[in-house]
């Protein structure tokens, strides 16, 4: 497609939207299209504000063939179903001269079962549960979501889970779906013909662009039973999630109760030998996993060995036993049949993929209080993964606010599996790429400060760091309130809010006492509050104007030092020759730093502070790369100019 013919697009898509073209969407729609053309790879950083989903979007409409673009969040998915792809496509539909169509897709088990829901969940003896739908008034609150659900699939036209508001709990949306294993199939359904899950599959065959999100797109390409219609372009937004994403969905976990699942689903199906060796397996599993404690296994203990190996063969005779066998008296005995299967199933894969002791899986035990312990296995990097299953036959694009870390894209690139910016075509393994900094619409060095606060103490153990606590209570107080509070661990959090209370009349929020929505939603109407929280708060909060001026980290967030699969890929790089604490802990702190910094310019009016106390961001050799990590905001080490700045903000605040 020519520039010119390109632009008129991006034109007329950016009006219908509402908006005026911003800087850098131009050169990023140029970018994808030439990318999406010549079959090669691009990672694209754009900056809050930039327009990114334009920015692709034009050139996937103009593409033609199929397009797949995947998200890591509900919020993005909404936006581009629900407001960015209609306004654009009726603004494309005169000057391309077609209609393009679009849908999303997720897993099946975001989608309601009307199977399910209407002949009920098979169960286990020990569940406790009953039939919500045997009382015209339950009084439970699990009974009264299934008959809410019953009443909105005979409402709904998409039966997916995210359009029910109010929600439901999981325990309640577990008694209605399935996942892909438990599914009996469309032909042996007696609901095939209205499944919502096999409606939402064939309105994607029918999409020239589907979107979807980093899950399904790496079951998709990595189980190797393709859920995704064929495609040449994909595109990644959110980019900076897909390898935790990807190495979520391959991991496996096996924990006693999930044994013990399989044990009660199949002792109903299978012959009482079959059923008495998985129950002596699951027993020994139990009892060795009541004295586990949590950390890697480098090489398995001979106990472990032996109560896998009993797992496995136990799990192979009990799926050859429902293979064969077939029990007229089950109730239901296809579906009792698909959810046993898929309970083994899993006991007798996980088993097995620990027992090969690959030295590309890491396998490691966890505890915790709520849920005891767990055997987990997950890959050491899934890098080769990706550039065999997502990168080798198609034209990839990702784009995020955070690629570019340390000032290149070469760590983000190669946690993909992707060579070296410049060397792809040499590689000769996959489609050579580039990468593209598009800049932002903000200007940083105006609109905000990086403070480092470097006369304080180095964290270290002790969670309450009594002057870094001093350090937080007069900033925040110098900024009116106003604070996004971004700590390393919810301790952290927990310690200083409990603090600042103690000291301040400013509110303070804390991730866990309310839905994290509502919390936001709380921070966001009141000036005076804070807000202080973990992990998900790093990425997950967009508030714009002058209620959010003050975003304080506590500490650098490297991953823990007894984080089995990150020591394990440090490790790696290590014997590898590389210098793993650079590609691995340094890495994964830049990436939050960069999201955590970009909570606080959300629009071309914000002013404000990112404040880091922590001194090693100033001192540290790796202070640099974490830095040049960020946005580009004046930076200063001097405490006194901050707080003047920070009065200053909070006035001009005030005064509008």
């Amino acid at each position: 497609m020519s520039k010119p013919a390109l632009t008129e697009l991006l034109h007329a898509a950016v009006a219908a939207v509402g908006g005026t073209e911003r800087p850098g969407q131009a050169a990023m729609a140029e970018a994808v299209a030439e990318a999406v053309q010549d079959g090669r790879h691009l990672l694209v950083q754009a900056g809050t504000g930039t327009g990114k989903s334009l920015g692709y979007l034009v050139p996937a409409l103009a593409h033609g063939d199929r397009v797949v673009v995947a998200t890591a969040t509900l919020a993005l998915q909404r936006q581009l179903v629900e407001r960015d792809l209609p306004r654009t496509v009726d603004a494309l539909h005169p000057l391309l001269r077609r209609r393009p169509q679009y849908a999303m897709l997720k897993g099946r088990s975001n989608y309601v079962c009307l199977h399910r829901l209407h002949e009920g969940v098979p169960q286990e003896e020990d569940d406790g549960l009953f039939d919500p739908f045997e009382s015209a008034e339950p009084t439970s609150r699990l009974g009264k979501d299934l008959l809410r659900l019953r009443d909105w699939s005979d409402e709904t036209e998409t039966g997916d889970r995210d359009d029910l508001t109010p929600g439901v709990s999981d325990r309640a949306w577990a008694q209605v779906s399935v996942s892909s294993r438990e599914c009996l199939g469309a032909s042996k359904c007696a609901y095939g013909a209205e499944c919502f899950a096999e409606a939402a599959r064939e309105r994607a065959k029918l999409a020239d662009v589907i979107v979807t999100n980093h899950a399904l797109l790496a079951i998709d390409a990595i189980e190797g039973a393709p859920v995704l219609p064929g495609h040449d372009v994909l595109i990644v937004d959110e980019a900076h999630e897909l390898v935790s994403r990807v190495t979520g969905v391959a991991t496996g976990e096996l924990t006693p109760g999930a044994v013990n699942r399989a044990v009660r689903r199949a002792a109903k199906l299978v012959d009482e030998k079959a059923a008495d060796q998985l129950q002596t397996a699951s027993e020994t599993f139990e009892r060795l996993m009541e004295l586990a404690l949590p950390g890697r296994l480098e090489s398995l203990p001979e106990d472990l060995q032996y109560a896998l190996m009993a797992l496995r063969d136990a799990g192979r005779t009990c799926l050859s036993a429902l293979e064969n066998t077939r029990d007229s008296s089950v109730q239901d005995e296809d579906a009792v049949r698909k959810q046993a299967r898929a309970s083994v199933e899993n006991v007798h894969d996980v088993a097995e993929r620990i027992l090969l002791d690959s030295e590309f899986d890491v396998v490691w035990y966890e505890r915790n209080e709520r849920f005891g312990a767990s055997l987990r296995v997950a890959p050491l990097t899934v890098a080769g993964l990706l550039r065999e299953k997502l990168f080798a036959d198609r034209s990839v694009v990702l784009t995020s606010a955070t690629l570019k870390l340390g000032g290149d894209f070469n760590g983000v690139g190669a946690s993909l599996g992707l060579a070296p910016e410049g060397l792809g075509e040499e590689a000769g393994e996959t489609p050579p790429w580039r990468g593209l900094d598009v800049g932002s619409p903000f200007d940083y060095r105006k609109q905000g400060i990086l403070y480092v606060a470097s006369h304080l103490s180095p964290p270290g153990r002790d969670a309450s760091r009594s002057d870094m606590l001093d350090e937080l209570a007069e900033l925040v107080e110098a900024a009116g309130g106003r604070t996004l509070g971004l700590f390393s661990s919810m301790r952290g959090a927990r310690t200083a809010a409990e603090e600042l209370r103690g000291r301040l009349g400013t509110p303070i929020l804390l991730q866990g006492e309310e839905t994290l929505g509502e919390l936001i939603r709380r921070f966001a109407e009141d000036a005076e509050t804070c807000l202080f929280g973990t992990l998900s708060l790093w990425q997950g909060v967009d508030v714009p104007g002058v209620n959010c001026q003050l975003v304080v980290m506590d500490r650098v967030p490297f991953p823990r030092p007894d984080d089995p699969l990150m020591s394990a890929r440090q490790k790696a790089v290590e014997e590898a020759g590389g210098n793993g604490f650079m590609a691995v802990a340094a890495t994964h702190a830049a990436l939050l730093m960069a999201q955590g910094a970009g909570r606080l310019v959300r629009a071309t009016g914000d002013r404000g502070v990112v404040a880091v106390l922590d001194p090693r961001l100033e001192r540290a050799r790796y202070g640099g790369f974490l830095r040049a990590s960020m946005p580009d905001f004046w930076y200063t080490t001097d405490r006194n100019q901050v707080r003047r700045s920070l009065a200053a903000i909070d006035e001009a605040a005030k005064r509008s």
